[in-house]
């Protein structure tokens, strides 16, 4: 059996179209029709080159087969797929096509109905169902299967590189652009099959269904991954969630791995913070280096830079407000990576426009910190799938479990500190004074290494700002999960912190408790752990 025709060239004399996207539509029309080909088309579609003075042929006058079904069925028919499956070299085939008078359809261009933009925008269940397109992905299966001899094309994108093959082997394709194409087409269907399994498992209430499905749309290739060695893409969602992946970069050099994986870091953090309080936090290695609120950005911005200033630099800034020209005068005075923010002004975008290799993101609004939602990591062999940490703790929340009650501002700062947190990969360790990150431990395998790590920071920044006394004096301290010692607190205590908030659950809690009794601490529990790795 022949699979793939004598020539590799195959000229396109017969065309399918039909599209719910008509960018690049009529134009692309018109240059098949200049080659001599005759299109068939259904619908809206043919309606449209209709209008526009292109000949074509309805589908129904091709088949001899009227639409029906509200146009549920009017391409599944055996002169369509006949048409797109025949082996041309086949005699058997090519006896059939002569028997069942079946013309050979050299070209699909099918995009199909919308599906994930109607999921996006809400649309209820009837709706979205109406909108999983059947004729359309068995079309484009079949041309696929049969690239050898038909080219499939499934986005308006398509349309140049195709007509340039054209022009250049006189109405033909070739091969390689063929198989291509037939690539493109398998990797579509399979993202649209996916969207809908994902959407129908959650209509059914699975969080978890039997088989996990990921359909992502390359955004773009990157210069390489966490180190040159490595090769990278980002791909996107389709997820409305403000962030990296849905923001708009007013300038600044194309964005690296280690860039979108800090920017979304840092955007997320700041996601936490009301906006009746200005926020800012600067990421370093998917780590935050300061963060603070304050009566307004640059303040705001000034606190947490103090934190760390020298980890601050080719950091990651991100706002919770507009960004104004004050604070962005003042962040562009160290070297900066990448600045998100929900907007900026006109003030704050000149004075970053004077840094021109500096990415600004503007996102158009914030990510909620309690939305659902799942991530993903993969690991040797499979995938770790899991609810986002929607995880928030408030005032009423916790429980005080020492004999000294915190104060009005120690309270405040333990639950910045405690929100921090969950931001900070584990082990972590977070010193907060009067509304500002003042030392931040993470990442560490013991949790009285973060305490001591995040004290040395302490000491290093006020070093840096010309204080005697380290910025933890004074501090409260949060642990993203349980001290399993008194060692950890006793560390932070030896820092200078007042008051502590922890998830406890430890066989020890209360020799820890007792600890903090004997050092003066004020101790609050919260029961909520917050690992991060």
């Amino acid at each position: 059996m022949s699979t793939a025709p004598a020539n590799d060239l195959v000229v396109i004399k017969r065309a399918l179209i039909s599209v719910s996207d008509k960018d690049g539509l009529l134009e692309f029309g018109r240059a098949l029709a200049d080659h001599g080909v005759e299109i068939l088309s259904t619908g809206g579609t043919a309606r449209a080159l209709a209008e526009a003075g292109i000949p074509v042929k309805e589908v129904s006058d091709h088949t001899g087969f009227p639409e029906m079904m509200d146009g549920r069925v009017k391409t599944l028919h055996p002169k369509v797929h006949g048409g797109l499956l025949a082996l041309r070299d086949n005699p058997e085939h090519a006896q059939a096509m002569t028997d069942h008078d079946i013309g050979a359809i050299d070209l699909v261009a099918v995009n199909l109905y919308p599906f994930e933009a109607t999921v996006a925008k809400g649309a209820d269940f009837a709706t979205c169902i109406e909108n999983i397109d059947i004729g359309g992905p068995a079309m484009i299966r079949s041309a696929a299967k049969n690239h050898a001899y038909v080219a499939v094309l499934t986005d308006p994108g398509d349309y140049t590189g195709v007509l340039e093959a054209m022009a250049a082997n006189n109405g033909a394709t070739d091969g390689a652009l063929r198989r291509e194409l037939a690539a493109r087409a398998y990797a579509r269907t399979g993202s649209y099959d996916g969207a809908i399994a994902t959407w129908f498992a959650a209509q059914q209430g699975e969080t978890f269904p039997d088989r996990l499905v990921v359909a992502a749309e390359k955004q773009a290739e990157l210069r390489y991954g966490e180190n040159p060695h490595q090769a990278a893409a980002f791909y996107t969602s389709g997820s409305a969630r403000p962030g990296v992946a849905t923001a708009r970069q007013l300038q600044g050099k194309e964005l690296s791995y280690n860039n979108l994986n800090d920017t979304d870091a840092a955007f997320e953090l700041v996601g936490e913070f009301d906006q009746s309080e200005a926020a800012v936090a600067i990421i370093k290695h998917a780590n935050p280096c300061g963060v603070a609120v304050g009566e307004d950005l640059l303040d705001a911005y000034q606190k947490a830079l103090r934190c760390d200033p020298v980890s601050a630099f080719g950091g990651i800034i991100a706002t919770n407000r507009t960004l104004d020209g004050a604070a962005a005068e003042a962040m562009v005075d160290i070297f900066t990576e990448v600045i998100i923010a929900p907007d900026a002004d006109d003030a704050a975008k000149a004075a970053i426009g004077a840094k021109k290799n500096l990415r600004l993101l503007l996102t158009g609004g914030l990510p909620d910190p309690a939305a659902g939602g799942m991530t993903l990591k993969s690991l040797a062999g499979g995938y770790l799938l899991q609810s986002r940490d929607a995880g928030r703790i408030g005032a009423g929340d916790v429980q005080v479990v020492t004999k000294r009650q915190p104060s009005e501002q120690e309270m405040a700062d333990l639950l910045l500190a405690f929100r921090i947190c969950k931001h900070v990969k584990s082990n972590a360790i977070i010193y907060v004074k009067d509304g500002a990150t003042v030392g931040i431990g993470a990442g560490q395998m013991s949790r009285v290494d973060s305490a001591r790590i995040a004290a040395r920071k302490s000491e290093d920044a006020a070093e840096a700002a010309g204080l005697s006394e380290a910025l933890a004096k004074g501090s409260v301290v949060a642990s993203d999960a349980f001290f399993p010692f008194a060692d950890g607190l006793l560390a932070a205590a030896e820092a200078g912190a007042t008051a502590v908030i922890q998830p406890g659950g430890s066989m020890r809690d209360k020799e820890v408790i007792a600890a903090a009794d004997e050092a003066g601490l004020a101790m609050v529990l919260t029961g909520m752990r917050h690992f991060r790795h």
